[in-house]
């Protein structure tokens, strides 16, 4: 369950960068911040 929060953290670092810093992900961060939470899914909702 860890590595869920591990990737729910990435996508919420990107869009606190965002919001706090005026940071503007490029393509890769959001495909890399998408392969994460496809991650998440993945442990959360998988079958057991």
């Amino acid at each position: 369950m860890l590595a869920a929060y591990g990737g729910v953290f990435i996508a919420g670092s990107l869009l606190w960068g965002m919001a706090a810093d005026g940071f503007r992900p490029d393509r890769w961060d959001v495909a890399g911040a998408l392969v994460a939470l496809v991650g998440v899914a993945l442990i959360m909702y998988g079958p057991r």
